[in-house]
């Protein structure tokens, strides 16, 4: 196969691909199949499980960070704890958002 063809099967392919995937921009606001897994999983996250694993990771952290004399450990188990905190509204925030 030439270099040429080859180009325009690739681009063919990358366009279809495209413009097939341009219909999922409502995927967030449809479909009740999967709100139960849903609520569980944000509840996880938000709730005393999420509370949990943020502080672990913080204690984790400012453990190793006074074993290796340096608050960088610590500052990562903040950083996963804000993550922890905001990532589910921000995540919901974009499945949700209609284009």
């Amino acid at each position: 196969m030439s270099k040429t063809r080859s180009t325009a099967v690739l681009s063919t392919t990358v366009a279809l691909v495209l413009t097939l995937a341009a219909g999922s921009a409502l995927a967030g606001t449809t479909g009740t199949e999967f709100q139960t897994m849903y609520t569980t999983l944000l509840n996880w996250a938000t709730g005393f499980l999420g509370k949990s694993i943020a502080i672990a990771a913080f204690i984790l952290g400012a453990g190793i960070g006074i074993a290796r004399s340096s608050p960088i450990p610590a500052l990562a188990g903040v950083v996963f704890a804000l993550f922890m905190v905001y990532v589910p509204a921000i995540i919901d925030s974009i499945m949700t958002a209609v284009i």
